[in-house]
């Protein structure tokens, strides 16, 4: 069995006192890139772990979730501080699997640069291009390390042009790798630095400088004279382009500062060479990510107002400023209870200190608002799932607060005196429904409370009880987001649930006019009941909903009944007829019925009118109608025409396409949602991965026939 213990500190986390000396750096990168496997890496090279762990073994810091160990890949957000030259690091593992999207961006708003993990021997998914160009939006500094450069069939050269292709200008190797052999027998030996043409040789296992090896000049001169054309337009020395053109010696290390003052920018975005198993280039990255990425101070702050909404300016990141701060990330803890990620964009989170908490406008996804002071709990700074505890913490860096029992993911924590809050940061909407149902009696009395805790930890999980089909649907992100859901309420809450289909809400209408009378006569030797009563009933459009019509003449039916016959026809309505499907949009008609004096009541009449709307049915016919959404779909113009087609064979309608920047279409079209229920998925295999879409009801339509035959026989074999 592996040793599950996983890698040991080597001692305190690190600290930071001033925002200068902080770094905070988000890893993104599809599944199986190597993000974990670099940043074990690179915690053990900063001498923050005594081993490195490994995927295979479940033993890594940052996957220390028995999930992630069960499962191999990464779920959560997870941070782990390294001390580099002075500067302390805050690494941001975020999962790579599509469906854990909310964690890498959380990832993302606490970070001030990303590095993206690109693999020597993988494409590059367009998922990753489309998150690059966000980062370009908002001007975050970005680098791109290429992992596995060690693999058999790795081609650095070819990898670094497709990253050029899907990224864009400014992408351009700084480091180089030398490999030899071929196939299974091929090894990196060493890393060139371009710029200062030094050379790092790892053959011995260990990192020694070394002279550039016989044969590389004419290749490594190439590249080098690329990158400092690329280094020189993003200069902001307007005299180098000249003094390089007239064949004048450049500093390296004047061209070092300026590269690195280029990344920072936000201009330029290096390329290196990394191998998280070997260690090749592992210590070049770790001592260019303090280099390179921008402090906290040099950095824009994310859009900050008061609790009524008017919008606050002036706001930096200083530790004297007024207290700022944000869960980027709520976990529960078996042992500790809820712990809370927090970055803190201004002033100074200390222990005990009350703050305010607000946020944050998700109430459709089941998590309150908040406008509540709460006291702060123990602090400490993480390194997977250790902690160690800690004072106050700086504005700029990254803590984990404990057992705060109202602040959930995105809510913004201030002083109390002065209450703030920044708008959460972009969620995508959970699109796959799954009907949960809890397993025995003692798992429905645990799930109500399991479900909520599990909410406030991952926005992206939303659980709502359906008020048409009473199915408690758990809308997900993907098949794997609800096994991991799945996996929480076994293991850490104890609730087994089983998942059901979800059942699409239909409703019934009437398709052609009809009559129907309501008898309600009894006589039991005393107090009776008598009520009689005609209706017409006449189809109306979509969405008219019940227009109720009184032509009684000369009082056969006393007014104080008439609004019993309506509530009794509403009823029905609701409860449905055969089908049990509720009933809209018809006009009823009371033109004609009977009364007694002593008899007749309320209920009654009550009676009488659900009586009259079953014997209108049996007498005319019904229509079954279907919920219709309005679906946007986002999808890159290669796969459009997939799209397009499986669109057409869900019955859907499509109303128009218009273009989108960044080679992507968006596709507006009208889809029955019987035909969408597991669209998260298919369209995620049809478009490759680049496809998102968004719903929202529009309206019901009749069910064509054939379908309403086969789900009436499915309802009638499991009755």
């Amino acid at each position: 069995m592996a040793d599950r213990s996983g890698p040991s500190t080597s001692g305190r986390a690190p600290r930071a006192d001033r925002p200068a000396d902080i770094r905070n750096v988000v890893l993104i990168g599809h599944s199986g890139a190597g993000k974990t496997t670099l940043l074990e890496s690179l915690l053990h090279t900063a001498g923050a772990t005594t081993r490195v762990g490994r995927v295979e073994d479940g033993t890594t810091v940052s996957d220390h979730d028995d999930v992630e160990a069960r499962q191999k890949r990464s779920v959560n957000l997870s941070v782990a501080p390294v001390m580099v030259d002075g500067v302390k690091v805050n690494l941001i593992d975020t999962p790579g699997y599509a469906d854990y999207v909310g964690d890498l961006r959380a990832g993302l708003r606490a970070a001030d640069a990303a590095l993206f993990v690109v693999s020597a021997v993988d494409p590059i998914d367009a998922r990753t291009q489309i998150l690059w160009e966000e980062c370009a939006a908002v001007g975050m500094p970005r680098a791109v390390a290429i992992t596995k450069i060690d693999h058999h069939r790795a081609d650095f050269a070819d990898v670094v042009t497709q990253c050029q292709v899907a990224f864009g200008e400014g992408v351009m190797p700084a480091y180089f790798p030398v490999a030899a052999g071929s196939g299974d027998q091929r090894t990196v030996h060493g890393l060139v630095r371009l710029l200062s043409q030094g050379y790092a040789d790892y053959t011995g296992g260990e990192r020694v400088e070394a002279p550039l090896p016989d044969g590389l000049a004419a290749e490594v001169e190439e590249l080098r004279s690329s990158l400092i054309e690329g280094v020189i337009q993003e200069s902001e020395d307007e005299t180098l382009m000249e003094r390089y053109m007239e064949g004048a010696d450049l500093d390296p290390a004047m061209l070092v500062a300026d590269l690195e003052a280029a990344v920072a920018r936000g201009g330029f975005f290096p390329v290196l060479a990394i191998s998280g198993t070997t260690g090749v280039g592992v210590h070049e990255l770790l001592h260019e990510l303090p280099r390179a990425c921008p402090n906290p101070t040099e950095r824009p702050l994310p859009p900050v107002a008061t609790v009524d909404d008017r919008p606050v300016t002036g706001l930096t990141c200083d530790p004297d400023g007024p207290l700022l701060a944000e869960v980027v990330k709520t976990v529960s803890d078996p042992y500790v209870g809820r712990l809370s990620v927090v970055r803190v964009f201004s002033g100074t989170l200390r222990p005990d200190a009350v703050v305010h908490v607000s946020g944050h406008g998700l109430t459709d996804r089941g998590h309150d608002d908040h406008d509540v002071d709460e006291r702060i709990g123990a602090i400490s700074i993480p390194l997977g799932k250790n902690g160690t505890p800690c004072g106050a913490v700086t504005a700029g860096d990254i803590c984990t607060v404990a057992k705060l029992t109202a602040a959930e993911t995105g809510d913004t924590l201030s002083d109390k005196d002065r209450p703030l809050r920044m708008p959460p940061w972009t969620f995508p909407d959970p699109l796959l429904p799954v009907a949960l149902r809890a397993a025995s009696k003692s798992d429905e009395d645990k799930l109500a409370q399991a479900v909520s805790r599990l909410t406030s930890e991952d926005v992206t999980l939303k659980v709502e009880v359906n008020p048409e089909t009473h199915q408690m649907v758990a809308w997900c992100m993907g098949e794997a987001h609800l096994d991991v859901a799945l996996d929480r309420l076994a293991n850490r809450y104890g609730v087994t649930v089983e998942t059901d289909d979800v059942r699409i809400p239909l409703r019934a209408t009437f398709s052609v006019p009809s009559q129907g009378m309501g008898r309600n006569v009894k006589q039991s030797g005393g107090h009776g009941e008598y009520g009689v009563c005609h209706i017409k009933v006449e189809p109306l459009p979509s969405g008219a909903g019940l227009e109720f019509v009184d032509k009684i003449v000369g009082g056969v039916v006393p007014r104080q009944y008439i609004p019993s016959v309506e509530k009794g026809i509403r009823s029905q309505m609701a409860q449905g007829l055969d089908a049990g499907y509720p009933m809209v949009d018809i006009r009823v008609t009371l033109y004609d019925g009977k009364a007694h004096s002593v008899d007749s009541s309320d209920m009654a009449f009550q009676k009488a009118g659900r009586l009259a709307l079953k014997d209108a049915a049996e007498n005319g016919r019904l229509a079954m109608l279907e919920p219709v959404d309005a679906v946007s779909v986002l999808v890159a113009d290669s796969s459009m025409g997939a799209v397009m087609s499986d669109l057409s064979s869900r019955r859907g309608r499509v109303i128009g396409t218009e273009p989108v920047p960044g080679g992507r279409t968006l596709i507006r079209a009208e889809i029955p949602q019987l035909e969408i229920t597991r669209y998260a998925i298919d369209l995620r295999s049809v478009s490759h991965g680049t496809g998102t879409f968004s719903r929202s009801y529009l309206r019901h339509e009749p069910l064509p026939q054939h379908i309403a035959d086969r789900l009436a026989e499915s309802a009638e074999a499991h009755a």
